[in-house]
């Protein structure tokens, strides 16, 4: 179905306008595409009317029932008029019902009429309004939904950053802590090798010595060790330095005369009475010293010098060396419970020494103080022990047809002095008893009762007795006077023309004897048991026959037994060692015999315990002792 009007005036436009409101509103069309038709209408109507001229409007609905069809509308100018070659305009829209009857289109002149198309026209922009406001709701709706999402992501990015910063931080704290632990562990087994290294030794000097190598470079750039000297007489005129190649000169600020200020204070800056410095260096040395250090000698606490504060824990803050103010200094005393020893002076290994670090080493300073007083006591006491040890060894009697040479070599380590003795002296029957004994532990006990055996054996002698029975005595006379106590011995005894020798021992290394031709017996005959044990003994004699080129070696154990190896090795070594001299050399010089065995048999030990060896040749010319 077509439609067509002729548009010339406003009232022409208005009515088709009208009309395809209607027809557009009987097919169905939406009040929203039937406003956004009539709008786009309407205006372009309006530039016709502008333009001026007669238009032809075409409105062509869809005619059949079925299906979906389109209301189209075209605009064009008439044939007769000045703009018709002008290009038509076209609008459509779909049209969903059915076709309305016929002539329901129609619209009257009347203006009762187009007021009525009027208001219709204003309900159709009602609902587009209506439509329009629901469009402006949802779109707020959307749009305040989107701000509160987009609050929610900044919240969550917030969040996201904190945790990440939590997460950050506790990293940061995790490694620290990580760190701090690792080096506390590095700390705690430094300190635990160095003071097993300290403790090693029982010589003050070699500590002194281990201190530095210990602490340079990781610790200390160098290191100076202070002590004082502990005899009052002997005066401090020689300077000695513990410092290693890497370790660099240090020159003390307190002289002789003068005073040094610390700490607010005027002090007297001479070094303490007798303080030297340990291990070489060149005379008069010890006038000069750091007087940092001199605070910390007599006051006991720690001092640090230098141009800054040290903020270390539990030391003092010191001004800086006057000769070298740009090199720090940490001054640390070595004392003990008893008596002061000296001052550790050292200097850090960069700017400065972290305070863990100066924690350590005034640690590490107190223990080697202990090592060095143990080692001090330990020094004195095994002076003392082999002082008395050597002032009661005999001096070997003249014996015609017999030379005797005797060697006693104290232990060089540990405090194992004081238990081997020798002796050789003459019974009233005019026989030669020579005899090789060992105490049983060390130091001065061992030493005192070494001398009570010793005493008690020449006292046994003198009434006469064989030597397994002067023995037996001593066995008695050990057990009742120290039952804890015990010790090993073996007796010689020679008579003048007799060439029969009598000996016997007690849980003592057997006799060994070289024959005038060069073979070498063990005297290994069944000996009695140690003496002093909780035990009723009889300790018996054994005799051998002695022709004139041979030589009796008695000893004690340390001079044969290895911890490695056993004993036995040992005595074949020394009868092997004994057999290597002529009947010559040993009758032309027996004390260089004596050195000859002792060299080759020591070479290989650390001389942990003492060593005793008594060698009794026979000849036939006049001899004595060596």
């Amino acid at each position: 179905m077509m439609r067509t009007w002729q548009i010339t005036t406003v009232t022409d436009a208005a009515r088709a306008r009208i009309a395809a409101a209607r027809l557009a509103a009987a097919h169905g069309v939406p009040p929203l595409e039937r406003t956004r038709l009539t709008t786009a209408l309407s205006a372009h109507l309006r530039q016709c009317l502008t333009k001026g001229g007669t238009w032809r409007l075409e409105l062509q609905a869809p005619t059949s029932a079925g299906g979906e069809g389109r209301l189209r509308i075209e605009v064009a100018p008439a044939r007769d008029t000045g703009a018709a070659g002008e290009t038509p305009w076209r609008v459509s829209a779909a049209c969903p019902e059915a076709p309305p009857a016929a002539d329901g289109d129609e619209v009257p002149e009347d203006s009762a009429v187009l007021a009525e198309a009027l208001l219709g026209a204003d309900e159709d922009t009602a609902l587009t309004l209506d439509k329009l406001r629901e469009q402006e709701e949802l779109v707020a709706f959307h749009r305040e939904e989107l701000h509160q999402t987009n609050q929610g992501v900044l919240a969550l990015h917030a969040e996201l950053d904190a945790a990440g910063r939590a997460q950050r931080e506790a990293f940061a704290a995790e490694r620290k802590a990580r760190t701090e632990a690792e080096q506390a562990r590095r700390r705690l087994t430094f300190l635990a090798d160095a003071s097993a290294v300290l403790t090693a030794s029982l010589n003050h000097d070699e500590i002194v010595r281990r201190l530095p190598d210990l602490l340079v470079p990781r610790y200390a750039s160098s290191v100076d060790v202070w002590l004082f000297d502990n005899d009052d007489e002997k005066p401090a005129k020689t300077a000695k330095t513990a410092k290693t190649a890497k370790s660099a000169g240090s020159a003390g600020d307190a002289q002789s005369t003068g005073t040094v200020g610390t700490a607010g204070a005027a002090t007297p800056a001479e070094p303490p009475a007798g303080a030297h410095r340990a291990d070489g260096g060149a005379a008069g040395d010890q006038r000069s010293h750091p007087a940092a250090a001199v605070v910390a000698a007599r006051t006991g606490r720690p001092q640090y010098a230098a141009d800054h504060p040290g903020n270390l824990p539990g030391v003092d803050d010191h001004p800086p060396s006057a000769l070298d103010p740009a090199r720090p200094l940490l001054c640390i005393p070595l004392s003990t419970r008893r008596a002061p020893l000296g001052v550790l002076t050292l200097s850090p290994p960069g700017d400065r020494w972290a305070p863990d670090d100066a924690v350590m080493l005034i640690e590490l300073t107190r223990r080697a103080s202990i090592a060095i007083d143990n080692a001090r006591r330990f020094e004195h006491n095994r002076d003392i022990a082999e002082t008395l040890q050597r002032a009661l060894l005999t001096d070997l009697p003249a014996t015609p047809g017999l030379r005797l040479a005797a060697r006693y070599l104290p232990a060089t380590h540990g405090l194992n002095i004081g238990g081997d003795w020798y002796d050789a002296f003459r019974q009233p029957d005019g026989s030669l008893i020579t005899v090789v004994g060992d105490v049983t532990g060390h130091g001065l006990h061992a030493a005192v009762m070494m001398s009570q055996l010793r005493t008690a054996l020449r006292a046994y002698a003198v009434d006469g007795g064989s030597p397994g029975e002067l023995l037996t005595r001593l066995h008695t006379f050990l057990h009742h006077l120290q039952p804890d106590l015990y010790a090993t011995a073996v007796i010689a005894r020679f008579r003048p023309d007799d060439p029969t020798l009598t000996w016997a021992a007690a849980g003592h290394p057997p006799p060994v004897l070289r024959l005038p031709d060069g073979r070498v017996e063990v005297l290994d005959a069944k000996p009695g048991a140690m003496l002093g044990i909780p035990l009723r003994q009889e300790i018996r004699d054994h005799a051998v026959r002695l022709s004139p080129g041979s030589t009796l070696a008695l000893y004690t154990d340390g001079l044969v037994e290895r911890r490695a190896h056993g004993i036995d090795p040992g005595i074949g070594r020394l009868a092997a060692s004994l057999g290597a001299f002529g009947t010559g050399a040993l009758e032309a010089d027996l004390a260089a015999a004596a050195d000859g065995i002792l060299d080759p048999l020591l070479s290989d030990s650390e001389r942990d315990d003492d060593v005793c060896l008594l060698l009794c040749h026979v000849s036939d010319a006049a001899g004595g002792a060596g």
